[in-house]
């Protein structure tokens, strides 16, 4: 019997060649788009994805490749695991990633169900990375293009999900997806990457969040190292740890900032040097084999989506919960980010920074 996949198409390049990569398999396609949110919440165009224009890309190849195309309706799933949670971060203070949450709650559970539902033996997406069989366990690795590898978002993946999962890319690069696309007719051979959160187009998150919720987020203080009051920022929403512009303050030295705090309403700034930590404590960890040490083990660390990971330490001090001690001081770790465990080229897990 044939196997059967449901093709998560977002309109883009990669995941239009990861289709064709898949047919050209044999096995049965189902081509599908999620959407996500509707054009007119988000107010402004922008290199994003998942838009009604993309929609249309991803028919146009579907249609080219022979196989049936579906959208599925998932805006108020992604509202309310995604873009909800987005705003609880940032009103909280925190800076978080929602990629990782579309990904986790969307791509890999209600399309994975959805999958499942339609009789499919596998999701595939167009992400840059690869899965690989060992022993009785599956591993998720870095792709082969390091300056494509999309592992990093993908650390919540179950065995489950990795068993029933196709990368058609991870051994490739952009040229090649590019020209595969071209060679292939796809209407969207040439289409430009997209750069920003779906449903923050111009980058100004800030506004989206306001809009989203109606609100206006007080004014507060700005706080030196020492407590000392050295200007008002405009609401907590409008910073992330290590930001340096747009602050509006007049120091003697380069100034970021360097911790949010909602309880009081502050943003505390300081010099560079004030940016570097060795610990952080994640919560909400997860580990790719489903089995958590109980000791202590070495590792490298990735405390940011575009940062190098760095060696260091894990201390597990429950199920879902560790502390990381780097062996040098890492720049703005930031609560709300992802801190992502590797094993040379391997996913172990990670979890949710939170201090």
């Amino acid at each position: 019997m044939s196997k059967k996949a449901l093709i998560a198409m977002s309109g883009g390049v990669d995941s239009s060649v990861a289709a064709k990569l898949v047919t050209d398999m044999g096995i049965e396609c189902i081509g599908c788009t999620m959407k996500l949110y509707n054009n007119e919440d988000i107010g402004k165009a922008g290199r994003t994805c998942c838009s009604l224009d993309d929609t249309e890309d991803a028919r146009s190849v579907a249609k080219r490749l022979g196989m049936p195309y579906y959208v599925f309706n998932f805006t108020d799933d992604f509202r309310e695991k995604v873009i909800d949670r987005f705003i609880f971060s940032y009103e909280h203070g925190m800076t978080p990633n929602p990629c990782i949450d579309c990904n986790r709650y969307m791509k890999f559970d209600k399309l994975y169900e959805r999958a499942k539902i339609l009789g499919c033996d596998y999701i595939v997406t167009g992400h840059y990375a690869r899965i690989e069989k060992s022993g009785d366990k599956y591993l998720l690795k870095k792709a082969l293009d390091a300056s494509k590898d999309q592992s990093y978002v993908l650390y919540n993946l179950t065995q489950e999900q990795l068993a029933h999962t196709l990368f058609p890319l991870g051994e490739m690069n952009k040229t090649q997806t590019r020209k595969i696309a071209d060679e292939s007719g796809f209407i969207n051979a040439d289409k430009p990457d997209s750069q920003d959160i779906c449903f923050v187009p111009d980058g100004n998150y800030a506004e989206v969040i306001e809009k989203y919720t109606g609100k206006k987020y007080p004014v507060g203080l700005f706080k030196d190292q020492n407590g000392n009051t050295v200007g008002t920022h405009k609401g907590i929403i409008h910073y992330t740890i290590g930001q340096r512009k747009g602050l509006g303050l007049t120091m003697p030295y380069p100034t970021y900032v360097t911790s949010v705090s909602p309880s009081d309403n502050t943003v505390t700034v300081g010099e560079e040097k004030d940016l570097y930590k060795s610990v952080c404590k994640v919560t909400d960890f997860h580990m790719i084999s489903g089995e958590v040490p109980k000791e202590p083990f070495r590792c490298s660390v990735k405390a940011r989506y575009r940062q190098t990971e760095r060696a260091a330490t894990v201390i597990p001090i429950d199920e879902k919960t560790v502390e990381i001690r780097f062996d040098e001081p890492q720049r703005a770790i930031t609560p709300g980010q992802s801190a992502v465990l590797y094993d040379g080229d391997t996913v172990l897990g990670g979890g949710i920074i939170s201090f």
